[in-house]
């Protein structure tokens, strides 16, 4: 699969519907960095008519996965993935669109090059940043993954 925005979304219509059907979606991907959106709406709303935390973590942890994901790929080798722990901190209420953007690639490159190297499971944080239309942070939340060659 290429790693273009419309792939990765395709990817999830098939793969991950419920976050499909709340409104995520791939914006932006390259190496070292992914940006995904989700809107504030009705089906991914709590009751206080913000978006539910677990629609923001959604986002959140595909724009890391997605990076790891384009690295896997780009190793060349079969390697799984799994989140290991996660941590969330909630700012402001989040109504409007929501942008998640990872700028960690790189942190990926140098555990699947250990990982192959040394047989032995690597793990590395990652964090995701959700901005409002305003530019003001909405929450930020980190991804623990655990990556090792299968």
């Amino acid at each position: 699969m290429a790693f273009t925005a419309s792939k990765l979304n395709t990817f999830l219509f098939f793969k991950l519907p419920s976050a499909f059907i709340c409104g995520v979606r791939v914006k932006e991907i390259n190496q070292d960095k992914c940006v995904v959106s989700v809107k504030h709406r009705w089906m991914n709303q709590n009751p206080f008519k913000s978006m539910y935390f677990a629609v923001q973590a959604m986002a959140a942890e595909l724009s890391t996965g997605a990076l790891v994901m384009y690295q896997i790929k780009e190793s060349g080798k079969n390697i799984s993935m799994l989140v290991a722990n996660n941590k969330g901190n909630f700012t402001k209420k989040a109504t409007g669109r929501i942008n998640f953007t990872c700028l960690d690639g790189y942190l990926i490159k140098e555990a699947i090059e250990k990982t192959i190297a040394t047989k032995e499971g690597q793990t590395f944080w990652m964090k995701s940043v959700g901005v409002n239309e305003k530019g003001e942070q909405v929450s930020e939340m980190d991804f623990e993954w655990s990556v090792r060659i299968k």
